[in-house]
């Protein structure tokens, strides 16, 4: 079978490749920079843009399943061109797609719902993958953030990549919501104690107050509405958020992977 993917070269993206080349499937990778692709050998990569269907139109020819983002750009912004997107993906005999959802993306899901196609929603919780801004903090040893306490449900981006792929390749997963989460629900302590764990870097969790993390966020350029989205979001985390279900089970067939495993992979990026 043959599958387009679009954000490719992002996090789940980048997985949803890999694991449908392993599985031996064909693949085309839309991507805006081809030099920082670097997808696995056999891989057509795609040079487009997701928010100029022209760019890549032809590239959906003799595709059996689509793989599409609901955002746009490195600003996030909810994507424009779904309904283009899925019209040419119709006219082209596309028979699946997935869509990659997060935040107030409802028109994209929209356009995806009102297509000829077998869609499947992926709705997943905070990504494991998102701890890697932890990174050059935990070599100096503290990591300080914001709401300690906060509980998230954190889940592996190999194992959203994991649903998205059984989505596209096997039947039974038409017209279905997956809400995808770790194994366990934790907090930012615990992720880092699993990070000194796995590195043998000590390493200390320090707690902002509210302001001191408005501030640091500020000094990093994030404007006042986000800045308001990340205390909502980190004060008062939907229940979501901090509730495991068992899809990638259910889905893959296999258990999620646990922040140890995600911390283990990821341990040498952690070591001072």
């Amino acid at each position: 079978m043959k599958f387009f993917v679009t954000g490719a070269t992002g996090t789940v993206g980048r997985n949803i490749v890999t694991q449908l080349v392993e599985a031996g499937h064909s693949v085309r990778a839309l991507t805006r920079n081809p030099a920082k692709a670097n997808f696995p050998e056999g891989v057509e990569v795609i040079v487009g843009d997701i928010a100029a269907p022209e760019t890549f139109a032809s590239a959906l020819d003799g595709v059996d399943g689509l793989h599409l983002i609901a955002f746009a750009g490195d600003n996030y912004a909810p994507l424009q061109s779904a309904p283009e997107i899925l019209s040419l993906a119709e006219k082209a005999g596309v028979k699946r797609v997935t869509l990659l959802m997060g935040g107030d993306t409802s028109a994209v899901e929209e356009a995806v719902k009102s297509s000829s196609l077998a869609w499947t929603l992926l709705q997943p919780v905070e990504f494991m993958s998102n701890m890697l801004h932890w990174v050059e903090p935990a070599r100096s040893g503290v990591i300080s953030e914001g709401f300690g306490s906060r509980r998230t449900a954190i889940v592996h981006e190999g194992d959203i990549a994991a649903v998205a792929v059984t989505a596209l390749t096997q039947e039974g997963h038409g017209g279905k919501t997956y809400t995808i989460t770790g194994p366990e629900v934790l907090t930012p302590p615990q992720m880092v104690q699993m990070l000194a764990n796995a590195s043998g870097n000590p390493i200390r969790f320090d707690e902002l107050s509210v302001e001191q993390a408005c501030d640091r966020w500020r000094a990093q350029g994030f404007p006042e509405e986000v800045i308001q989205y990340f205390v909502w979001m980190y004060g008062n985390t939907p229940e979501i958020g901090y509730t495991v279900v068992p899809t990638v089970e259910q889905v893959t067939g296999r258990p999620a992977r646990t922040f140890a495993q995600w911390a283990a992979e990821h341990a040498d990026s952690f070591r001072a």
